[in-house]
């Protein structure tokens, strides 16, 4: 028999292979046995019927003119994998979990396919019901192989009490240990219950739960510390405003986690969540590492020139030398003529390149107290790089080479970028051949083979294990996952406590 791609690349490694973000396809008739014992066979017509539409299946019911018209999105399609192999076993645990070393991969983090879209139910009760039999359904088809293979539970974010109730029971009463939280939810704007009595037609704003929230999300996120569980998010945001084409799905797709994940980080810095909780760890999949490179040099540029003391430097309007404006104005009016006779109406109340009659005064004034780096404490770059890299992971597919630009010592910070297969999804059109793409970037040399070991292997340990020491406790790589944590960590002192305590 050949030897698969992945199987011959990992007997080349000197480490086990993690895969923080491999995929199952849930299989509905059995997802309907869960949710009638937990809500009841009337719960399972109800989410029946409401299954199509809110996956956009009735995009095929209208007409090409009247979807443009309507701006009705493009419906997903055959998003699925049609290697008959690949597909039965990611429908299947036992074949799942049979196949790992044709793989290439030692332990797998599987997360959900339709349990994306049960978080994302507008109705709150069958939501709640949803996600519950969703979790049980996954602890029980996956109790029997946790030597190898872990679930994510499904953790809705739509409030922080839903949020806090549906992992307080995936974690202490199904005892899963990892979750995948959708962290970027739209809600409508309160305001528009003024004018717009129906709910469905008010305009959506991005929550992204950092800042700006309708609630506050840090009870979650203590909760999140409390029970020892990295909050993973998966969400991505087809369906925004600029991602509603109606006639590219790939219009629509491309980029779109990257998008979703730059809203949720950037909401969590600003807003302080990465200063108050130094030992929650956030793990951003399936987006590559590429937007998160671009987000940490933008925090950078924009908190030098931006920052309160910078700001008062060097943009305060008041620090304008009217005077030697006016000196100036004066001289070159001889040559640019469309100034004659304006330099006092000008210099009076009307320097701002967009509002007429401001002065400068009141431009600085209303703003005088503004810090919008207020919520963390910042005195050198070096403090963006520990509030924005310490605890963030990236989770980048096999075929994507941007990987490599976390590991670029010319980029000054290492990101923390992790191996996640999308097994069973539409990109991976044979899964023995993820861990073979993956290791082109050894072979191209934009990887070294320290920094392949990070990329499938540590960091996806880290992710997980420095919030729970127990994590890899009974798998296949268990000491090898100790001795990664036995190292200091990039949380600090009390990650390398916990580890320490634990052993």
């Amino acid at each position: 028999m050949k030897e698969s791609a992945g199987r011959r690349v990992r007997s080349q490694l000197k480490h086990p292979v993690v895969d923080g973000d491999g995929h199952w396809l849930e299989v509905q008739p059995i997802f309907f046995e869960y949710l009638a014992q937990v809500a009841g066979p009337a719960f399972v017509d109800r989410y029946a019927k409401q299954a199509a539409a809110h996956y956009g299946q009735d995009w095929y019911g209208i007409a090409p003119a009247e979807r443009m018209r309507r701006r009705v999105t493009r419906a997903p399609w055959w998003t699925l994998p049609s290697n008959t192999l690949d597909r039965t076993a990611a429908m299947v645990p036992a074949l799942f979990y049979d196949r790992l070393d044709e793989l290439g991969i030692d332990f797998a983090l599987v997360y959900p396919s339709l349990g994306f879209n049960i978080a994302r139910v507008q109705d709150a009760d069958m939501r709640r019901a949803l996600v519950r039999a969703y979790n049980v359904m996954a602890a029980d088809l996956f109790r029997s192989y946790a030597d190898r293979m872990t679930p994510a539970a499904v953790c809705p974010t739509n409030t922080p009490e839903e949020a806090i109730e549906a992992a307080e029971h995936a974690v202490r009463e199904l005892g899963l240990k990892a979750l995948v939280m959708n962290c970027t939810v739209p809600r409508t704007i309160p305001a528009d219950a003024d004018w717009q009595p129906e709910g469905g037609k008010r305009r959506v704003y991005i929550d992204a739960l950092g800042m700006d929230s309708a609630y506050d999300y840090d009870p979650v996120w203590a909760k999140m510390v409390e029970l020892k569980v990295a909050v993973t998010n998966h969400t991505g945001s087809m369906g925004w405003p600029d991602r509603s084409s109606p006639s590219s799905f790939v219009g629509n797709h491309l980029g779109h986690f990257a998008q979703s994940h730059h809203a949720f980080a950037r909401a969590l810095f600003l807003g302080g969540v990465t200063e108050r909780f130094p030992d929650l760890n956030f793990g951003f999949l399936e987006g590559g590492v590429g937007w998160a490179c671009n987000l940490h040099a933008d925090l950078i540029g924009h908190w030098k020139k931006r920052n309160k003391k910078a700001a008062h430097a060097h943009l305060k309007p008041t620090n304008l030398d009217i005077g030697e404006m006016r000196r100036l104005m004066t001289q070159y009016s001889a040559r640019d003529k469309a100034f004659v006779g304006k330099i006092d109406r000008i210099l009076e109340n009307n320097l701002h390149v967009v509002l007429p009659d401001i002065s400068q005064a009141e431009l600085a004034r209303r703003d005088i107290d503004s810090d919008e780096f207020a919520a963390v404490s910042i005195g050198n770059v070096g403090d963006i790089d520990r509030l924005f890299s310490r605890n963030f992971y990236f989770g980048c597919e096999a075929d994507d080479p941007v990987t490599a630009w976390a590991f670029d010592p010319r980029m000054k910070t290492r990101l923390k970028a992790i191996l996640g297969s999308d097994v069973s999804h539409f990109d991976v059109t044979d899964a023995s051949e993820v861990m073979a793409e993956a290791w082109e970037m050894v072979e191209d040399r934009l990887l070294t083979e320290e920094d392949f070991r990070a990329f499938t292997f540590s960091n996806a340990v880290e992710l997980h294990g420095r919030m729970n020491p127990d994590f890899f406790k009974g798998t296949v790589v268990e000491a090898a996952a100790q001795a990664v944590l036995a190292q200091p960590g990039p949380a600090g002192n009390a990650a390398s406590a916990r580890v320490a305590a634990a052993g």
